[in-house]
């Protein structure tokens, strides 16, 4: 069973003197650390007496707390186990998406804020008409390329050498996305019933991919202390995982980037602890304020990195592929080829042209996915005040943590107010995350005054709803 130390309680409470009278307070803010999956549900809390030295509270300071989030359902006593996490049962919306990736018709007076994607990037017209002039002489061929077209495989492995990743073309295989280059992975290095770390919050479709492989999910909470190697690798050792899905570069739903020192880290304590590192880096070139450190697997030779065209150009360049160690190529190559025979290959020959054109064109795409986040921070400062954020170095979203936990009223009413949302609790393995929303600046920044009107009446009528409705489960990118 998963554990946490009173110290580490401490430290998600803040420095903050608790407000009269004590034990409320202490039990609001338990509340909301499992609510927002920041203590996992089904971990066993400290004793009373280590919670009673660590935070200078009597016994019946303390115990008055754990009686008030018994009896809300936030915790549950066990024998031999102690005060152990939990979601309350009839708490609506907290139940884990068991689907979530069907989209459904959005009407034409509403802002879709589930994607977190650009329009096409400036040049990609011009780069599907030099691919159109190489593809005749892929035309008498039978079009299968399971592991990529060579030609994109040498790009790649010259885009990582430019990055400080020296990579060998037969260890890239190209895929039809990111998602699908997860799958392929997953099918590839575990067996059913085998434990995969995944970050909380973190990229739903994985928790979703990671389900549906008949895996389990063993969550490990960035917010707001990162990746705390020490607390991974306990984390790692309780669990027995077997991999870990971890996105350093501009975390999805987070924001955050991983600092060379902690990626030398966390590669230390995967290693020890004997865990294959699977990195994501679909957002890897939209660093707006600084750019990312070297690669992951830089510090990690045995890393499975996995990349996509769809941030940086297009999300419907559906291009992605897995940069692996040479012994694991063979094994996902084969999986890939139980999900499909091969990636488009005109959509290979423009992702070729992109990489060749090089920074240039990403630095019009940094440009202005700056001024769209700029743009929208300033609109959910002016419109919606209490929404607290940490303005992202890179990637494409803000992770909003709202004054109470009415996230998925917010999701449910966002669309009568003009705006559809993506819910919280979609983003943590465990439920919670019900105080919290991603908004992905994604729209023109002329536009983002608009939806922050749009999201305050949406709040004002979350606060007002009662509504036992669940809410629906939108497709997420």
């Amino acid at each position: 069973m998963r554990t946490i130390s009173a110290r580490n309680v401490a430290q998600l409470l803040g420095p903050t003197p608790l407000a009269r009278p004590a034990y409320r307070s202490l039990a609001t803010g338990i509340r909301r650390l499992v609510s927002d999956g920041r203590i996992l549900v089904d971990t066993r809390l400290p004793s009373e007496r280590a919670l009673m030295s660590e935070l200078g509270l009597s016994r019946t300071t303390v115990g008055a707390a754990l009686d008030v989030l018994r009896e809300d359902g936030f915790i549950v006593t066990r024998r031999g186990s102690g005060s152990v996490t939990a979601i309350p049962e009839d708490r609506s919306g907290l139940a884990l998406s068991g689907a979530g990736l069907v989209p459904t018709d959005l009407p034409e007076d509403v802002i879709d804020l589930t994607y977190a994607v650009l329009p096409a990037a400036p040049g990609l017209t011009g780069a599907y008409e030099r691919a159109l002039e190489h593809l005749p002489r892929h035309l008498a061929t039978p079009g299968y390329h399971p592991r990529g077209l060579p030609e994109l495989r040498q790009a790649l492995a010259d885009w990582y050498e430019a990055r400080g990743l020296p990579t060998d073309p037969g260890d890239v295989i190209v895929t039809s996305g990111a998602h699908a280059a997860l799958s392929a992975v997953l099918r590839a290095a575990l067996d059913p019933g085998d434990r995969v770390l995944l970050e909380t919050p973190t990229y739903p479709n994985a928790i979703v991919g990671v389900r549906r492989s008949g895996l389990r999910p063993v969550p490990f909470p960035i917010d707001p202390l990162g990746w705390d190697p020490e607390h991974l690798e306990l984390t790692l050792r309780q669990a027995g995982a077997r991999m870990a899905y971890l996105v350093p570069d501009f975390q999805n739903p987070t924001g955050r980037l991983m600092s060379a020192d902690e990626r030398a880290s966390v590669a230390e304590a995967l290693r020890r602890t004997r865990t294959v590192p699977v990195i994501d880096e679909t957002f890897v070139e939209l660093g707006l304020d600084s750019r990312p450190p070297a690669p992951f697997a830089a510090s990690s030779p045995g890393a499975l990195t996995l990349g996509s065209s769809g941030k940086a150009w297009w999300g419907g360049l559906r291009v992605g592929w897995v940069r692996a160690p040479h012994a694991l190529a063979s094994p996902i190559l084969e999986a890939r080829h139980s999900l499909d025979l091969g990636t488009a290959v005109l959509e290979q020959l423009v992702l070729i042209e992109l990489l060749q054109a090089g920074e240039p064109l990403l630095d019009e795409r940094r440009a202005e996915a700056s001024r769209r986040r700029d743009a929208m921070v300033a609109s959910l400062r002016e419109h919606v005040p209490d929404w607290r954020f940490t303005v992202p170095p890179g990637g494409l979203n803000l992770w909003c943590e709202l004054p109470v936990d009415r996230g998925d009223a917010l999701s449910r009413v966002a669309e009568s107010a003009g705006v559809r949302l993506a819910r919280g609790t979609q983003f943590g393995t465990d439920g919670g995350m019900d105080r919290f929303v991603r908004i992905p600046f994604s729209v023109p920044a002329d536009e983002a005054d608009d939806v922050g009107r749009r999201l305050a009446v949406a709040w004002r009528r979350a606060l007002d709803s009662r509504s036992s409705e669940v809410p629906s489960t939108p497709l997420i990118a």
